[in-house]
């Protein structure tokens, strides 16, 4: 599909990602039903997306053994293209029996170390349907904090439950942390203002990142709804969306891989 083209060429040259030390990149991605309806080929896609980051949060793993199944295979197939990966997988999330899901996330240990497996935010299974996850990152002396996160959809409320897991984060967590996830909510709105008061900035500025199903003229993105926010002892140095879709006549095959597009951060700790 994509892996052969100039298209992943262009791609990975356009992304650019060079890792040093002090420098780390982390994708976001919701992977649509992951675990569900990915072939080996495509799970070979995936990580030719995702090879150059160093941290990938993934939402959207679905349940049951499925969705641990491929992000396994996922991994094993990005330490065959040249580097040390290592994942964890949330348990399902509980506090909603309709929207079981697990989170995933994947990421190069050579300068990355963790001291547990993370865990679910227990504390917001009232609050929110699909609890977040949560995983200490360890580089020599300084740890990042990462909660991978899925909100409710648009007509749900999703705004609820940000707003508990503002509450959260600004109260109990540790100063150096990433947000990322599918908020199904754009950055620019009300909600997100208490968390930025806080110092937090979106990595992503008003962008679409969910595909349509069909082109409208030349158009196949939807909804700014993705994104990654980073604390204040985070310098950012490069973030975006990773479009690997360029053209609608692309657009069938790509949504095969999911109806989200990818977002990153590039950013050092201070």
């Amino acid at each position: 599909m994509f892996k052969n083209s100039l298209l992943i060429v262009f791609f990975l040259l356009s992304f650019n990602i060079y890792t040093q030390q002090n420098d780390f990149n982390l994708i976001s991605w919701n992977i649509q039903d992951f675990g569900k309806t990915k072939s080996s080929e495509e799970l070979d896609e995936i990580a030719d997306i995702i090879r150059e980051a160093d941290i990938v949060a993934i939402q959207e793993v679905v349940a049951g053994y499925g969705g641990a199944q491929a992000v396994a295979k996922l991994a094993d197939i990005l330490n065959r293209k040249g580097a040390q990966w290592d994942y964890v997988i949330s348990d399902p999330t509980n506090s909603s029996k309709y929207v079981t899901e697990r989170y995933a996330i994947i990421w190069k240990t050579k300068y990355l170390k963790i001291k547990n497996r993370g865990r679910l935010i227990k504390e917001l299974d009232t609050l929110i349907d699909r609890e977040p996850f949560l995983l200490e990152f360890y580089m020599k002396d300084k740890k990042l904090t990462v909660i991978n996160f899925h909100s409710r959809p648009h007509n749900k409320n999703p705004e609820a439950e940000i707003e508990a897991l503002t509450n959260y984060i600004i109260n109990t967590s540790s100063k150096t942390l990433i947000l990322a996830g599918d908020f199904n909510v754009n950055e620019t709105k009300p909600v997100f203002d208490y968390i930025k008061t806080y110092g937090f900035t979106a990595a992503v500025m008003n962008q679409k990142t969910t595909l349509k199903r069909a082109c409208d003229g030349f158009e196949y993105r939807n909804h700014p709804i993705d994104n990654v926010f980073y604390s204040t002892d985070i310098t950012k140095t490069d973030s975006g969306v990773l479009d690997f879709v360029r053209a609608c006549d692309n657009l069938e095959k790509a949504r095969k891989l999911s109806d989200h597009l990818p977002v990153f951060l590039k950013f050092s700790l201070k």
